[in-house]
């Protein structure tokens, strides 16, 4: 019996989740966690096969949570759950420490086959995703230029992006303005862009903002 902890902001989303997971005769959905500070709780003190991870919640997301929980158990499989097809997004959590990356708007079976694969010791991408990726590495000079960005740089990016201000920022991630600037600075530079209005519409034309849950 395969035991899963599923993080999610949105319990529609769980529970829907764990209908398709009840369908299962081999999964068991064993805790639930709203936010990255009930999710590393979770994970600290529940006994789980496979973490089902949400890309984007409250408080610490993302790719630090998957830092975070690889840190201080880096046997436990984690399933990245994210409505981004984009390959980059696959490939940050995947260098992170995710075992496999999917779509939200996978088919259910195709989510029950990326589970029982990640928990026994593979990995697995959503095809959207994979053939993204590949198209990356048949063009090979023409990746994006996000690519070229650090975690922190894209994470800063996006909120840029987004149209959150240097100090809206500073105060989300606990950072400096003066710090935040600099890193405001570099991706402009990487991105050979002049303006937070190219940064904005690039963002948008890439799919790279869409709410307010970016972490």
């Amino acid at each position: 019996m395969i035991r899963i902890l599923i993080a999610d902001d949105h319990t529609l989303m769980r529970d829907g989740l764990k209908q398709i997971l009840s369908t299962a005769g081999d999964m068991i959905v064993i805790g639930e966690a709203s936010n990255g500070f009930q999710v590393l709780s979770s994970v600290r003190s529940e006994q789980c096969d496979l973490l089902l991870l949400d890309m984007t919640m409250p408080g610490r997301s993302g790719v630090e949570l998957i830092k975070q929980i690889k840190a201080e158990k880096p046997k436990l499989p984690i399933l990245v759950l994210s409505m981004h097809k984009e390959g980059e997004y696959a490939v940050r959590t995947i260098r992170a420490g995710a075992a496999g990356y999917l779509c939200k708007d996978s088919a259910s079976q195709q989510l029950l086959s990326a589970i029982r694969a990640v928990s026994s010791g593979g990995r697995f991408i959503s095809p959207e995703v994979a053939a993204d990726l590949a198209f990356g590495l048949i063009l090979g000079d023409e990746r994006p230029l996000h690519a070229s960005l650090s975690e922190r740089e894209f994470q800063i990016f996006r909120r840029i992006a987004a149209g959150s201000s240097i100090n809206d920022i500073a105060r989300r991630l606990n950072l400096s303005a003066k710090t935040v600037s600099t890193y405001k600075t570099r991706v402009m530079q990487k991105m050979q862009m002049t303006s937070v209005a190219e940064l904005i519409r690039y963002g948008l034309k890439h799919g790279l903002v869409d709410d307010s849950s970016i972490p």
